[in-house]
């Protein structure tokens, strides 16, 4: 298959693996030959002046467009639901001008709202029918919601008032809201970036000592000096969190460092267990070694996909 000529049989080219798998790299390669551009599948690349610690890499990128990055200002608050907005509008606008979108990221539930299929609806709370349910007994909630869902596959809204009372609001909500736009078509391509452990925690190791020693101190001090408080900057990830703890004087350097380490060790198991669960949900993800010639392996997966009659 000529890459760059021939239409591939897929609309969405995705990019994923775990922390420091060598994900944007590849995915600007592929970007490079297919015509593509990126859209970022990271819940922190959406904040400026995040960079170092949510590894931007925009050097990277070099001529390549990107999407979803750099988009709201640092101390908001961006959820799953708008991102999958702002993602399908990428796509189709990327998708329009005849170019190849390209996912990238590692973020699970950024990549399942890409690829699932069906749009997700953000329900807001319900004030004044919370008020109106805290007054019933648990059984007149779970009569209500029986009444609302009759079939009920989620036994634990049933046995904990708290969410049965939000199964109902969300019940009430979809009764209500208006109908969605439908999902667009997409056809993805996906490939994840393997790593062997040992070698992983290597390159994390290695990551983390870089930014630590390139700014990522600076940069968190910067963030709490522009009126972002400690406490929100721990909302951003790990690297936020504890840098933000150390700049308070609550752990030493050694320990910012040791602790920081494993815990981001501990997140990409976390990340490795998300995609083996989104493969058991049926997203089929060809597995590359990161240790190996990874945009030759890409482009031998791209190739071996026959062309649509």
């Amino acid at each position: 298959m000529n890459m760059a000529q021939a239409q591939p049989p897929f609309n969405l080219l995705t990019i994923l693996g775990p922390t420091a798998s060598g994900k944007t790299c590849l995915a600007v390669a592929l970007a490079q030959e297919l015509a593509g551009e990126i859209i970022s599948a990271d819940s922190r690349q959406v904040f400026r002046q995040m960079d170092i610690g949510s590894g931007k890499d925009l050097h990277e990128y070099g001529e390549i467009p990107y999407h979803l990055i750099d988009i709201i200002d640092p101390g908001a608050e961006f959820s799953v639901f708008a991102f999958q907005r702002l993602f399908i509008q990428a796509f189709e606008e990327i998708s329009s001008r005849g170019k190849l979108p390209v996912l990238c990221g590692g973020t699970g539930l950024y990549l399942d709202a890409a690829l699932r299929g069906y749009r997700m609806v953000e329900v807001p709370e319900n004030v004044s029918l919370r008020a109106e349910l805290a007054r019933k007994s648990d059984e007149e909630l779970i009569v209500q919601l029986r009444q609302l869902v009759p079939n009920q596959h989620n036994n634990s809204d049933l046995t904990d008032r708290n969410r049965t009372i939000r199964a109902i609001e969300i019940a009430r909500f979809e009764l209500q809201a208006p109908e969605e736009e439908p999902f667009p078509v997409i056809r993805p391509l996906v490939i994840g970036i393997q790593w062997d452990r040992t070698q992983l925690r290597q390159r994390i190791t290695k990551r983390l000592r870089q930014r630590l020693e390139t700014g990522l101190l600076e940069e968190v001090q910067n963030l709490h000096a522009s009126g972002i408080p400690w406490e929100r900057l721990e909302y951003y990830g790990l690297e936020y969190r504890f840098v933000a703890t150390f700049l308070q004087g609550r752990i030493n350097r050694n320990d910012l460092f040791q602790k920081l380490n494993a815990a981001i060790h501990d997140f990409a198991k976390r990340q490795e267990t998300w995609f083996r669960r989104m493969e058991r949900n049926g997203v089929v993800i060809n597995w590359i070694n990161g240790a190996g010639d990874v945009v030759e392996q890409a482009r031998g997966i791209i190739d071996s996909i026959s062309l649509p009659d």
